[in-house]
C-alpha cells in the first residue's frame, strides 16, 4: 500500500505563477496517490482496511476592503466586498492559463496574498483516472462493490449549480465562493464531455458553434481538412470524435495523437475542434434536435469558460414575408422549452448582447456580399421562440400560434432559447443566427426533395457566416465579450 499524501500546510503567495505551481504540485500529488492505490486494488491488493483518500487543492483570498483597483469597466477578477473567499480547484494542467489569469487579477486588484492549501473535499476516484485509464472493466462485481468502502465515489450533493443560479447561501462561518463551479462539478462535466462529444476536454476551443443538423458538421469537416492541407493556415490541428487528430501540413504528430481512433458509432452530440495554438479556435457540436440536448451540452461546456457560444441552425419562419433561406438574427427569446424552468425563472429576461449581434450581422454582410443597409432583404432581426413540442402545429385551438404572435416571434426552433438562457446563467456570451428552412403556418413544409436542395444551397454559406462571426469576435479581443451585463449583484471573482 502506497503512503497517503503528506499533509501540506497552507502557503501564502504574492506571485500568481508560484501560486499556480503549488496548486499543480498538490493536485498531482493527490491523483498520483489515488492512481497507484487503484492499480493495487485492480491487481487484487487487500486494502479494505484502509480508507484511500486525497483531497482537492483550494485557493483562498482574504480581503478587508470594498475597494479594488480594477476600474469600473472590469467584469471579473475582483470580489464584491470584505470577507473570505475560496474555491476548490481541479485539473491545473488543463486550466493552467485560465487559473494564472484569475490569480493575477485577484492579486492586482486586491493586493495581499493568495492562500493555497488542501481542502477537505475528497477527489472521487473516478475523477483521478488518466485520460486512457479504463480500470473498472477489469474488476469483478464483488470488487466493484468494495470500491465504495475503500475509495471516495462521486457525490452529487457536492455538484449542484446553486452558485451559478444565484441561490447558494454560505453557512455561518463558511467562505464565499470564488468560482461558479467547485472542483467536483468541473470534474463531473469533463467526464460528461468525453461521453457526449466523443472527444477529450483538452481539445475544446474558446469559441463554440452549436448546430441542430449534421449537414453543418459535414461542411465543417470538409473545411477542417482543407485548413490542415494549408501549410500557412492559422489553425494547427483538426480533431474529430474518437480523438482522431489531423495536424496541419508541415507540423509533426504530437505524443498521444496515435491513440485516437474513429468510434464504431458517433456519440450522442459529436464534437469537432479546429484548433489554434492559443485555444481561440472553433469547436463545433451537433446537439441534435431538442432543448434537453441543448441544456445538457451547455451545462458541461460551461465549465471550460469559453469566450462565446453561437447557435447556427434551421428554424421555422413565422412571417409571410420571409423566404426559405432567409436568416434570422435573434434579439429576444420566448422560452417554451421547460428544461431550465427550475434553474432560471421565466421572469428572467435573456437580453441580446451587442458585441455578438454586431459580429453576426457583420458576418452576414461579409459572406453574402450584401451591403449592410440592404441586409433586411435576406435577414430578419426579431424574437425567436423555442419549444419542446416538435409537433406544436397539431395542438388544438391554435394556442401556440396565438402566443407566438403576441410575443412578436419571427422564427421558431427547439434549441436557441435554451442555449441563450444557459449562456446567461453561466455568464458565457451567446448569440443566435438561424436559417428559415420551412414556413409551416403558410403551407411551406419540409419535403424530402425540397429540403435536400435547400440544404445544399444554404448550409455552406451559413457555416461560413458562423466562422466569420467568430473571427470578428476574436479580432475584437475577448475582453469586450465578458461584459458586466451578465454579472449579478454579488458576483464570483473568476471569469
Amino acid at each position: 500500500m502506497n503512503q497517503p499524501p503528506v499533509f501540506t500546510a497552507p502557503v501564502f503567495y504574492r506571485d500568481p505563477v508560484a501560486a499556480l505551481a503549488q496548486v499543480q504540485r498538490l493536485y498531482q500529488q493527490g491523483v498520483e496517490f489515488l492512481r497507484t492505490a487503484m492499480r493495487d486494488f485492480v491487481h487484487g491488493a487487500d486494502i479494505s482496511q484502509h480508507r484511500v483518500r486525497a483531497c482537492y487543492p483550494f485557493v483562498r483570498l482574504h480581503t478587508h476592503s470594498t475597494q479594488h483597483s480594477g476600474g469600473s469597466r472590469l467584469s471579473y477578477g475582483f470580489v464584491a466586498g470584505p470577507g473570505r473567499y475560496e474555491t476548490t480547484l481541479t485539473r491545473p494542467d488543463l486550466y493552467g492559463d485560465y487559473l494564472l489569469e484569475q490569480f493575477r487579477l485577484l492579486l492586482a486588484n486586491h493586493g495581499g496574498e493568495l492562500e493555497i492549501g488542501i481542502s477537505a473535499h475528497p477527489i472521487p476516484i473516478h475523477f483521478s483516472f488518466a485520460e486512457h485509464d479504463h480500470v473498472e472493466g477489469s474488476l469483478s462485481a464483488e470488487r466493484r462493490a468494495l470500491m465504495r468502502d475503500v475509495f471516495d465515489l462521486p457525490d452529487l450533493t457536492a455538484m449542484d449549480d446553486g452558485i451559478a443560479n444565484g441561490t447558494h447561501q454560505p453557512r455561518p462561518g463558511e467562505a464565499q465562493p470564488l468560482s461558479l463551479f467547485t472542483a467536483p462539478r468541473v470534474d463531473y462535466s469533463l467526464q460528461r464531455l468525453r461521453h457526449y462529444t466523443g472527444t477529450a476536454p483538452e481539445w475544446f476551443q474558446n469559441f463554440v458553434l452549436f448546430t441542430n443538423y449534421q449537414f453543418y458538421i459535414d461542411e465543417f469537416i470538409k473545411l477542417g481538412h482543407a485548413e490542415m492541407a494549408r501549410p500557412d493556415s492559422e489553425y494547427i490541428a483538426f480533431v474529430e470524435p474518437g480523438n482522431v487528430v489531423t495536424r496541419r501540413s508541415g507540423l509533426p504528430p504530437q505524443p498521444g495523437d496515435e491513440l485516437g481512433a474513429p468510434p464504431p458509432r458517433l456519440p450522442q452530440m459529436p464534437g469537432y475542434h479546429l484548433m489554434r495554438a492559443d485555444r481561440s479556435g472553433i469547436t463545433m457540436v451537433n446537439i441534435g434536435v431538442g432543448p434537453a440536448n441543448a441544456k445538457t451540452i451547455t451545462d458541461h461546456i460551461a465549465v471550460l469558460r469559453p469566450h462565446a457560444w453561437l447557435m447556427i441552425g434551421h428554424c421555422a419562419g413565422l412571417r409571410s414575408t420571409q423566404q426559405l433561406g432567409d436568416y434570422v438574427l435573434a434579439h429576444a427569446y420566448v422560452r417554451e422549452d421547460h428544461v431550465l424552468d427550475e434553474d432560471l425563472p421565466l421572469w428572467v429576461p435573456i437580453p441580446a448582447l451587442a458585441e455578438i449581434q454586431l459580429a453576426l450581422e457583420g458576418a452576414v454582410a461579409d459572406v453574402t456580399g450584401v451591403a449592410t443597409q440592404e441586409l433586411k432583404r435576406i435577414m430578419r432581426t426579431g424574437t425567436v421562440a423555442s419549444t419542446d413540442n416538435r409537433n406544436w402545429e397539431l395542438l388544438p385551438d391554435n394556442t401556440p400560434q396565438r402566443r407566438f404572435s403576441q410575443s412578436r416571434a419571427v422564427a421558431l426552433d427547439m434549441e436557441s432559447a435554451t442555449i441563450a438562457a444557459n449562456g446567461f446563467r453561466f455568464r458565457v456570451p451567446y448569440g443566435t443566427l438561424l436559417c428559415v428552412s420551412d414556413k409551416p403556418l403558410h403551407g411551406e413544409i419540409k419535403l424530402p426533395g425540397m429540403a435536400n436542395h435547400f440544404y445544399r444551397e444554404r448550409v455552406d454559406q451559413h457555416l461560413r457566416i458562423g466562422i466569420r462571426a467568430v473571427e470578428r469576435l476574436r479580432e475584437g479581443g475577448s475582453a469586450q465579450l465578458h461584459s458586466r451585463k451578465l454579472r449579478s449583484f454579488a458576483e464570483v471573482a473568476f471569469q
